[in-house]
């Protein structure tokens, strides 16, 4: 089968280039995604988002597929090699960056409020997909767990990319979750600093001279390219453009400087750590309290209850 020069420009998405596959094949055998449908007894827009790489079709979908569009075992191949759970459907403004970051051979991020995204541990973000706004079901927030944790497996990796994260101190000072899910986040987060590849410094609250207003994240691609990405209260923002490039570097660099030390960021950190530990053993105690104090209630309920007269023998 001939193959075709893929018409949205280079992209790290495995499922967007599987679906262009799908896509070329459906046209060159002559069916529309009306037709293919019906042959699949599928609606038109479920062909659309597999085409687009926005829905994970069956094996047995794709068997079908192959049959029908006459690839051989092509699709089957393109298909077991898709990383499904990072090619979850992203809003657009946010596909591009994720692009970009599948690729990037070095990040520089600062974040504050909460966890930076790439080292979140499971716990903490399955607490903060619940917690959201519109929060799904289970099962969409799964997905989103999945897709996050994909996102991160290159970067954990001792020859994974460069990726330098300043946090600040209310990233980790903000309890998502509950100090049990704090307790998973902190140790986690000790254990990937460990990496040679993951440098992690804490912005203390005295730290205020130089200030982001968001979140922010610049990346470093294969052929040089520098781009950055910020976020604002609903979407996000890339840009290419040198100037502003340069000018978040800068305040980057300078930010860095005024953080703590990596070893005293750390000691920060396991600081943190084991103040969760004894909230989580505050918490415990108040919990087996409380349950104690209602088994208590339960028997004094029971011993002063209305007595029952019982039947006298011989009566």
């Amino acid at each position: 089968m001939a193959h075709r020069k893929i018409k949205r420009g280079p992209t790290a998405s495995s499922a967007i280039m599987f679906g262009e596959e799908v896509r070329y094949a459906r046209e060159l055998a002559g069916y529309t995604q009306e037709d293919l449908g019906k042959l699949l007894h599928l609606d038109r827009t479920v062909i659309s988002r597999t085409e687009s790489g926005r829905r994970r079709p069956s094996v047995e979908e794709v068997e079908e597929l192959g049959q029908l569009l006459n690839t051989g075992d092509l699709l089957m191949r393109l298909y077991n090699r898709v990383d499904w759970n990072a090619s979850i459907e992203h809003p657009d403004w946010f596909q591009e960056y994720v692009d970009q970051e599948a690729i990037a051979v070095g990040l520089r991020a600062y974040q504050d409020s909460m966890m930076y995204g790439l080292l979140q541990c499971r716990q903490y973000a399955q607490a903060l997909f619940a917690s959201g706004v519109g929060a799904g079901k289970p099962e969409e927030i799964e997905e989103l767990i999945r897709a996050r944790l994909s996102r991160q497996s290159r970067f954990l990796e001792p020859d994974g990319p460069l990726l330098l994260v300043i946090l600040d101190e209310s990233a980790i000072r903000t309890v998502v979750g509950g100090p049990d899910v704090m307790r998973s986040q902190m140790e986690h987060l000790l254990r990937v600093a460990q990496l040679p590849n993951i440098v992690v410094q804490v912005a203390p609250f005295s730290c205020r001279r130089i200030v982001f207003n968001a979140a922010m994240v610049l990346l470093e691609l294969p052929d040089g390219q520098r781009s950055v990405y910020s976020e604002s209260l609903d979407r996000g923002h890339l840009s290419d453009a040198s100037d502003v490039v340069a000018r978040h570097q800068r305040r980057y660099d300078q930010l860095r400087a005024e953080c703590l030390s990596e070893f005293d960021s750390l000691r920060l950190i396991t600081e943190a750590l084991e103040g969760f530990k004894d909230d989580e053993q505050r918490a415990r105690r108040g919990r087996l309290a409380e349950e104690q104090l209602q088994r208590r209630q339960r028997r004094q309920l029971h011993r002063g209850g209305p007595r029952i007269p019982r039947p006298r023998s011989g009566a």
